[in-house]
């Protein structure tokens, strides 16, 4: 079962992680650090499901899954630190469909979510199994860890095939390259700045008819980088 899942979790070590475990999954993830983010994204995506850290800035968990249980029947499970029985119950009256406390294993976690997809009958939009993440004219498999371009096949190295994913997967969306150096980490920790400009240049020549002249790859003057183009 492929679905997309929306992480809401102020804590990017914690978030990137959870990113990371749905991706080996064969979800697909967006991720977002704040309550007020949750619910814009919520309502842009449509995820199939939520997870959702208590302890949010902006709008706390208990009030985004208050607004969301308002608008839509999105699974959720919830995060938190608090174990209180009071704390649980709100949780659960509120509408989430199960509920973890921290520290969880990444297993736990998974399994947990598979079972909520399972209950729910949500799938990836459209109802599709392929986990291959689609935009640009460029396909992502987080399964077999492959990326096609226009059909042929494309060598990355592990730190271009994060940024590349990333990016797919949330097309038109503006990177900083801090974010994309985050996306790096675990693989290359001596990485910079520097080096993600590095990245996106090799991965313009792999992917670019003119590098010099990139369509894809863009550079957004003073942000970062974003892909552009449509979803498939």
């Amino acid at each position: 079962m492929c679905a997309h899942v929306m992480v809401a979790e102020d804590d990017e070590k914690q978030a990137e992680l959870i990113r990371r475990s749905l991706l080996s999954e064969g979800h697909t993830a967006t991720v977002v650090h704040d309550g007020g983010a949750a619910l814009e994204a919520a309502r842009e995506r449509r995820p199939d499901l939520v997870v959702l850290d208590l302890m949010l800035p902006v709008i706390d968990g208990f009030g985004v899954c208050r607004a969301l249980r308002r608008d839509d029947d999105i699974p959720v499970l919830m995060l938190t630190a608090r174990s209180t029985e009071e704390d649980i119950l709100l949780g659960l009256e509120l509408g989430a469909d199960d509920y973890m406390t921290k520290p969880y294993s990444p297993r736990e976690l998974m399994a947990r979510i598979r079972t909520v997809l399972r209950r729910s009958g949500r799938q990836t939009a459209g109802q599709r199994d392929d986990p291959v993440v689609r935009a640009a004219g460029i396909a992502v498999d987080p399964v077999r860890h492959t990326v096609m371009c226009d059909g042929s096949p494309v060598d990355c190295t592990p730190a271009e095939y994060e940024i590349l994913l990333a990016m797919v997967a949330e097309p038109d969306r503006v990177f900083s390259r801090q974010q994309l150096l985050h996306r790096t980490r675990g693989i290359d920790r001596a990485s910079t700045e520097r080096a993600v400009d590095v990245h996106i240049m090799n991965l313009r020549k792999k992917t670019e008819a003119d590098p010099r002249r990139p369509v894809r790859l863009l550079t957004v003057f003073g942000v970062g980088y974003k892909l552009s183009g449509d979803r498939g």
